[in-house]
């Protein structure tokens, strides 16, 4: 990589971070932190936190953040250690089943969670057919809290479960093996051997899941659950311009998400115990009989299935014609598509989506090879800065960004001409790489990690530059990672959730997040509309979710770590 490259890498990257993250980040904590006369001050913070209903919103999204986490650890553990440790018929079948949950956002699947759950869904219809019940229940009602962390479980597990999959990949057997030598067996092996080697690896999956549940505003928007500070602050945006405690409140959210990260990665995240360069030889799965890989099967497919209700409920709204006090549609049509693509909020969302992610991904792809190839091929002092700068996307609450990104565009400041108020397409846009970029710099760096730094010396000792050496010999070479980078931000940017939210606030320039979030207001067919749009992009997520896991392979777990 020639020093004229790097240098301009560098500079472009840290000038596109500190604007557009850096720079947002800044604007929270001056405005909830700092007074009209520029002076620190916890005035601000202490009104928060002197007001009962901020107080029950920052502990129900503790909870919420604590509670899901906890949930994915116990339904990705036990899946991870049985696909490590054993050989049952269509493991590799389902262990791709189990990443299916990825393949829509957790807040599209509320729309099936309440028609299973409702008070006149499926469950309760059963459950009084079979005379267990004598009136319906309102176990969404009796539970907001839970109904939303099972929500955020379900579809955040594969997240925790391909982290685990990789750390117990990466681990000596022979360490087991002495274990048991020794008497050390079954829960106790696991407890004092293994968890503190895959440690580091728990820990990055649990710090994405913690954080993504702990700031997670569609779930509790579409519970209609405001008592929760997510909610709190977007309900908070209209006061942006005239009154500090929205910052106040965004600043509490991103102080509380970097101590509790900071402090995981204190206790829980030092590095892992050093490894042997390579194992005295390769780990073998204990193959199982008949009835124990049915066992393991059954396993699977519960989790999986218990996951995948919700999505199932949301295919079978957006057929049903009427749903309500039944256990399955008592009829189907193909209305609802047609609605769907005839209404005037969803078409014109798609093609936004379509301006939106594919600009993203422009930028990520240039950005994220650029990054990639000054962290692995250069020995600069700040690559270690820029990987982090380019990795701490994945860590800060993605809603901590989106406001202040428009708190740094209002009227008076550098960025207002971005304000999205007139139009939000090129803020969007942004707002989209800054999220995505690192799914590009991992997959890149995952590809460049593989190829030798010889092929690029060979070339340039004959007398190939060393960006012609990169183009022609290197890029090609990691071609598969740059394709499944930039099909999974481009599939990611197309389902974001908060910076749709939030920075989306004409009609005329909806993203489809948005759009489903609208239709879901709308009384009478609203819901089957929804459903229908969130079917579209179920679909469109699963087959490039798919793609990106073939052509990545046992990297794909990579990209989630941070």
């Amino acid at each position: 990589m020639s020093r004229r490259f790097a240098v301009f890498v560098y500079t472009a990257s840290f000038l596109f971070f500190g604007c557009f993250f850096i720079w947002p980040i800044w604007k929270v904590i001056q405005g909830g932190f700092f007074d009209e006369q520029n002076r620190f001050t916890l005035r601000y913070v202490a009104v928060v936190f002197q007001n009962p209903v901020y107080i029950e919103g920052i502990i129900n999204a503790l909870k919420i953040g604590i509670g899901s986490t906890v949930l994915s650890l116990c339904l990705a553990v036990p899946l991870a250690c049985l696909y490590n440790k054993y050989e049952f018929f269509g493991k590799k079948a389902f262990a791709a089943a189990v990443l299916l949950p990825l393949i829509l956002p957790p807040f599209v699947g509320v729309n099936g969670f309440l028609q299973l759950l409702g008070t006149y869904g499926a469950l309760n219809t059963l459950l009084m057919r079979l005379s267990w019940l004598t009136r319906p229940i309102d176990w969404v009602g009796a539970a907001p809290l839970l109904s939303i962390m099972i929500v955020n479980a379900l579809s955040l597990y594969p997240i925790l479960y391909l982290n685990i999959v990789a750390a117990l990949a990466n681990l000596d057997p022979t360490l087991s093996e002495v274990a048991e030598n020794l008497g050390c067996r079954g829960f106790r092996k696991f407890r004092a051997v293994t968890f503190p080697l895959i440690r580091p690896g728990v820990f990055a999956g649990c710090t994405i899941v913690f954080i993504w549940s702990f700031t997670e505003l569609g779930v509790p928007l579409m519970f209609n659950f405001n008592r929760v500070l997510s909610v709190q602050i977007y309900h908070g945006l209209r006061e942006i311009g005239s009154s500090p405690f929205p910052y106040a409140l965004v600043g509490v959210l991103f102080v509380l998400s970097a101590t509790f990260y900071l402090l995981g990665k204190r206790y829980f995240g030092k590095n892992g115990y050093a490894m042997l360069a390579k194992a005295s030889h390769g780990r073998t799965c204990r193959r199982l009989n008949v009835f124990q890989s049915c066992a393991c099967m059954l396993i699977f497919m519960l989790v999986t299935g218990l996951a995948l209700a919700p999505h199932a409920a949301v295919v079978l709204f957006s057929f049903a014609a009427d749903w309500y006090q039944t256990i399955f549609p008592v009829a189907f049509t193909k209305a609802n598509y047609l609605a769907a693509l005839g209404d005037s909020i969803t078409i014109p969302s798609i093609q936004n989506n379509l301006i939106y992610a594919s600009g993203a991904t422009v930028i990520s792809i240039l950005l994220g090879i650029g990054v990639a190839f000054a962290v692995v091929r250069t020995k600069w002092v700040g690559r270690q800065w820029l990987d982090t700068c380019a990795m701490m996307p994945l860590a800060v609450p993605s809603l901590v960004v989106a406001f202040g990104l428009l708190a740094m565009t209002q009227d008076g400041c550098v960025f207002s001409f971005l304000n999205p108020t007139k139009n939000p397409t090129l803020l969007l846009i942004i707002a989209y790489a800054v999220r995505k970029v690192p799914l590009m710099v991992r997959s890149s760096v995952a590809g460049l990690q593989q190829i030798s730094v010889t092929y690029e010396e060979a070339a340039q000792s004959l007398g190939c530059t060393a960006m012609k050496a990169a183009c022609r010999i290197t890029v090609p070479l990691i071609a598969a990672n740059l394709i499944a980078g930039a099909i999974l931000v481009f599939s990611q940017a197309m389902l974001e959730v908060s910076d749709s939210l939030v920075l989306a606030q004409k009609r005329a320039f909806y993203p489809v997040t948005k759009a489903i979030y609208e239709l879901m207001n709308f009384l009478g067919s609203g819901t089957f509309l929804s459903c229908a749009l969130g079917v579209w992009a179920m679909t469109f997520l699963a087959v490039t979710i798919i793609g990106a896991s073939v052509l990545l392979g046992k990297s794909f777990g990579s990209i989630f770590k941070v």
